[in-house]
């Protein structure tokens, strides 16, 4: 690997980080932790799971995002229901009020990066576009 590429991913990696801070600093009200949003978030996005699947997902360890399932649980933010073929398991899917949650968390943070994006001249947002392509594309190889 060269020099220029390793000081490209340590500034990607940085300015990655920065704007995700930046992100999570909408949410200075919200009624639940990164971690829970983020399994939130993978329900939203990809439907009802058992938690073993969520944890996958979210690359944490079972045990983990059994403890975060119960917590979204007492704060009415998902619904369990036992699993229709395996008496073990059970199946978690968002409930209204968890839906309401990763609504006002996207509605938060798309307002902030609309704002910044406003001021960006059309040569720079298709250079963003073309970086979101990108590191969408990064990120989907790696999955």
């Amino acid at each position: 690997m060269t020099q220029e590429l390793r000081t490209l991913a340590g500034d990607l990696a940085l300015a990655t980080v920065r704007l995700g801070r930046h992100l999570r600093g909408r949410r200075s009200e919200s009624q639940v932790s990164l971690t829970q949003l983020s399994a939130l978030a993978t329900l939203a996005r990809e439907g009802s799971m058992t938690p073993g699947s969520l944890a996958a997902r979210e690359r944490v360890q079972p045990p983990s995002m059994t403890r975060v399932v119960a917590s979204l649980g007492d704060l009415g933010l998902v619904k369990r229901v036992p699993h229709p073929t395996d008496g073990r398991q059970i199946i978690v899917s968002l409930s209204e009020s968890g839906q309401a949650i990763i609504d006002d968390e996207t509605h938060a943070r798309e307002v902030w990066l609309t704002e910044q994006l406003r001021v960006l001249d059309p040569e720079k947002l298709a250079v963003l576009r073309e970086a979101v392509d990108i590191m969408t594309a990064i990120v989907s190889k790696s999955e």
